[in-house]
Formats: structure tokens, sequence, C-alpha cells
């Protein structure tokens, strides 16, 4: 069992949003503490949404498996700052110490920035690790994949909010598992796999983006979070 450091309080860009630093005030030197998970925030990928296949599935398990656990799947604003200061803000009353996050694609970029500030522990699935790059070529108006009805606005300004929001190097590799397909037809899985160095993936030889056979992954998934039953 690891000791959990002692922490406090500073603020995100001036906001008002409290984030979890440790005292010494050093640059993202977060201690993974390995408590079961009471709190598990899942985060969906870019034109996603909560009515992803892959966060109802995990949606209808965690009602059925592990109905003690907190569980949030907040719909992300369009903005990459928007959206952080709004899960920072959801997640606030949160015990720091037994809180994890999940995230899809986008979705797994912004669990790496969480779990970097947060100390916690990160499940990610085909995790994006240079969107700002990646989505510039998506500025302007896009549908959501679920609902082609309902659109958004991808501005300019949102790529440099998400070059603010890239982590260079992982600091706690033990605190990441990485589901990652070798036949993703968005990202590289090789550059994926790169940006983890020291963390647990599990590589698949084929698989899509989407990870179609995602309900295979849930119980490594949930014993990797160490989800706390009754």
């Amino acid at each position: 069992m690891k000791r959990c450091v002692k922490n406090n309080w500073n603020t995100l860009a001036g906001a008002g949003v409290r984030i979890w630093h440790l005292a010494v005030g050093a640059a993202l030197p977060y201690h993974h503490c390995t408590m079961p998970t009471t709190h598990l925030l899942y985060l969906h990928g870019f034109r996603s949404s909560p009515a992803s296949t892959k966060a109802r599935l995990m949606a209808t398990a965690m009602a059925s498996r592990y109905p003690d656990v907190t569980w949030l799947c907040p719909a992300l604003a369009a903005s990459p700052r928007q959206a952080m200061l709004e899960v920072l803000q959801a997640i606030d009353g949160w015990p720091k110490d037994s809180l994890a996050v999940m995230g899809s694609s986008l979705g797994g970029f912004y669990a790496t920035w969480l779990a970097e500030r947060l100390g916690c522990k990160a499940v990610l699935l085909n995790p994006a690790v240079h969107p700002a790059r990646d989505l510039a070529a998506y500025i302007g108006k896009n549908e959501q994949w679920h609902d082609p009805a309902e659109s958004f606005m991808f501005d300019p300004a949102f790529v440099d909010e998400l070059l603010a929001l890239e982590i260079p190097i992982i600091s706690h590799p033990e605190s990441y598992f990485a589901i990652i397909a070798k036949g993703d037809e968005v990202l590289d899985w090789r550059e994926m796999s790169a940006h983890y160095p020291g963390a647990t993936i599990k590589l698949l030889p084929a698989g899509d983006h989407a990870l179609s056979d995602f309900e295979q992954h849930l119980d490594e998934i949930f014993d990797f979070l160490a989800l706390a039953a009754r």
C-alpha cells in the first residue's frame, strides 16, 4: 500500500476551480494511492456524448455490478478549457484518494490531464495524444456522431486550448491502464503506445477506434480500477 501524500488546493487559470496539488508546489509530482475506487468519471470523445455505446455499456455495468460506486459521465463542452473547468467543478466534492477517471479518444487525452493533476488512476481507450494537431482539420461546424441533428462549432481558439492541456511525459505510469487497437482507423497505435511508457497497455492485434469489442474488456478494466463493492 502506497502512502497518500497530503495536498493543498490551488486554482486553475484563475477561474476559482480547485485542483489537487502537492503542498510542496512541485510540478506534476502526483502520488497514486492504491485504494478501492469509490467514484468513477467517464469522459467521451470528440463528436461523441454520454449516449455513446461504450458510455452506455459502462453505465449499465456500473449500475448492475457496482451500485455503490458514484458514476458520472457528463456531456463535455466543445471548448477544452470549459470542458475541464466544468468537470473539475462537478467532481469538486469527490474524495481525492479514491476517485478514478476513464476516457475514450479525446476523452482519454482529458483523462490523462486529470490523472496527472489529481493523482488518480486512469483507464484510457484509444487515447488521443496530440488532438491539437489532429482536430485542427475540424475547425468549423461538426455534427454529433449519435445524433446528426445536433451540431457544434469547433473554434480555432480550441486548438490552443488543447495545446495547453498536453502532457509531454506521464509521471506515474503505474496509474494508467490503456486499451489500444492496432486496427484503429483514426489514431496511430504506435504513437498512443509510445506516449504511455511503463503503463499497463493491452494492445489489441486488430480492433477499431470505437473498440467494438469493448464489453469483452470490462472485467480487466474493473480489476484495474479495484472498484469498491458492497
